[in-house]
C-alpha cells in the first residue's frame, strides 16, 4: 500500500520545504496541467526537473496534458520515476508505454471517471500502473465519486487474473473517510493532496492513511 501525496495542495512558493515534509511517503505525486486537457495550469518541465533534484522521494508525475505522445518521454528524461499519461490524450498508448519503460521509468495510463477501463484490460502487461481518477481531473479538493469504485474493482480483478502485477492507483477525494473503501475495492496506490497538506501533522497524516489502507475495516 503506497501513499503518494499530491503537491498540488502544497505551497508552491515553498515546494522544496513541502517535499521534505512528505519524506516518509512513497512517492510525491506531481500534477502537470496545460489548461487544454484540463481547465487548470500548473507546472512544466523546468520545475519537474528541479523537483527531481531536491525531492527526498521519487516523483510520480501525472500528465493532464494534450499530446502526451510527444511530451511524456521528456518528463522521464527530466527525472520522474513514474510517468502517467491519460488514455484520452494519447494516440498510441502501447508505443508510449514501451518508450517510457525503455527510458527506465514506470509507465502508467490514467482514465477519467467516465472512461471505461475495459479497452485496456488486455494490455495490462504493457503498463506498470492504471490510475483510476475518482474525481474529474483538474483541481484538488473535490469530493470522491463513489461510482468509480466499481471500476477500481474491475481493474483489480483483471490485474489479478492476468498475473501482470500492475499497480492500481486512485486519485481524487482520498482521505481517512474514503481510503478504506478504496483499498477494499482493490487499489494499492493512493494519491492524497488536501488530506495530507491540510493536516497539522503532515507526516502523521501520511502514516495514518497508510495504516488505514493496510488494515481497512470489513465492509458491511
Amino acid at each position: 500500500m503506497l501513499i503518494n501525496p499530491s503537491i498540488l495542495s502544497a505551497d508552491f512558493a515553498n515546494l522544496e520545504r513541502d517535499l521534505q515534509a512528505i519524506a516518509s511517503a512513497d512517492y510525491a505525486h506531481v500534477d502537470v496541467m496545460d489548461h487544454h486537457f484540463v481547465p487548470n495550469l500548473t507546472i512544466g518541465l523546468p520545475v519537474v526537473r528541479r523537483l527531481a533534484e531536491v525531492s527526498p522521494v521519487p516523483l510520480d508525475v501525472h500528465l493532464m496534458i494534450e499530446d502526451a505522445d510527444r511530451w511524456a518521454p521528456q518528463y522521464a528524461e527530466a527525472g520522474a520515476a513514474s510517468v502517467t499519461f491519460h488514455a484520452e490524450a494519447t494516440q498510441a498508448p502501447v508505443r508510449l508505454a514501451r518508450e517510457l519503460r525503455a527510458g527506465g521509468v514506470r509507465a502508467a495510463v490514467a482514465l477519467r471517471p467516465a472512461t471505461p477501463v475495459e479497452p485496456f484490460l488486455d494490455l495490462l502487461a504493457e503498463v506498470d500502473m492504471v490510475l483510476v481518477m475518482t474525481v474529474e481531473p483538474g483541481f484538488g479538493g473535490q469530493s470522491f465519486i463513489e461510482g468509480t469504485l466499481a471500476k477500481v474493482r474491475r481493474t483489480r480483478a483483471a490485474v489479478d487474473a492476468s498475473g501482470a502485477g500492475t499497480w492500481v492507483q486512485v486519485d481524487g477525494g482520498v482521505s481517512r473517510d474514503t481510503i478504506g473503501r478504496i483499498a477494499r475495492a482493490g487499489a494499492n496506490v493512493f494519491v492524497a493532496g488536501s488530506a495530507v497538506y491540510g493536516a497539522e501533522d503532515v507526516a502523521g497524516e501520511v502514516a495514518a492513511l497508510r495504516a488505514l489502507a493496510q488494515h481497512p475495516t470489513i465492509e458491511a
